[in-house]
């Protein structure tokens, strides 16, 4: 008998997950539509496999949090992401935190299938074209992280690294109070930071113009440089 879990808060997708589910000989599908329902029904009904969706209406990317939440009780059950976000550095983020597999919802129903069905066989799933994209996105970044952040990425980041509170940086660049922490949330994923504390100290650690400039444009033109010269 194989029991899922999807968790997931879109009510289309959750019709088309059960249909394919069912096709593919799933026993029991259990549906969670959010993140707290799903870690209820883990620990209750023990899923055999977790099909989780990461952007929630609580917030975007609150599936990576209930992922490393998870994988502190749970070092086995397979976990397949099936989202929107096909960025390379939240695809490495989720993987590092333990999912088994990664899936675009954009992706065909023969592949979701077949996702799932190498998943229920204990293997790991990840498409072609993002395993590639993955690859090479890790060897751009080994050097430094800030070099694939946006300039609004690394003017918040140099903001909060003087220590502004959000206001005062939502002030500065004219944007509204949530475009900041949702930037700083961003942040957190792509730089592996679990606190505004660790974005201040990668800040320091790999901005040392910082020290220099309070510029962002310079700093980001910098990074776009040293991209051209390596690329």
């Amino acid at each position: 008998m194989t029991r899922v879990l999807v968790v997931d808060d879109h009510p289309i997708v959750l019709q088309g997950c059960r249909q394919l589910l069912v096709d593919a000989g799933v026993d029991e599908i259990i549906e969670a539509k959010t993140l707290v329902e799903g870690f209820s029904l883990y620990r209750t009904r023990t899923p055999d496999i977790i099909i989780l969706d990461l952007a929630m209406r609580t917030g975007a990317l609150n599936g990576l949090s209930f992922l490393r939440r998870l994988r502190l009780f749970d070092k086995t059950t397979p976990v397949l992401v099936f989202t929107m976000h096909g960025d390379t550095v939240v695809v490495g983020r989720a993987l590092q935190l333990g999912a088994t597999g990664y899936l675009l919802k954009d992706s065909p129903p023969d592949e979701i299938v077949k996702a799932f069905m190498k998943m229920r066989d204990g293997k790991p799933y990840l498409s072609h074209e993002l395993a590639s994209d993955v690859v090479f996105e890790h060897a751009r970044r080994k050097t430094n992280p800030m070099r694939n952040l946006s300039l609004r990425e690394l003017e918040t980041l140099m903001f909060i690294a003087e220590g502004k509170p959000y206001g005062a940086i939502a002030e500065s660049l004219n944007v509204s109070y949530k475009t900041v922490a949702n930037t700083c949330a961003n942040l957190k994923v792509k730089l592996g930071a679990h606190s505004l504390s660790e974005l201040i100290r990668i800040a320091i650690d790999h901005l040392p113009t910082l020290k220099q400039t309070r510029n962002a444009s310079d700093v980001y033109d910098s990074y776009n440089a040293m991209r051209e010269k390596s690329e």
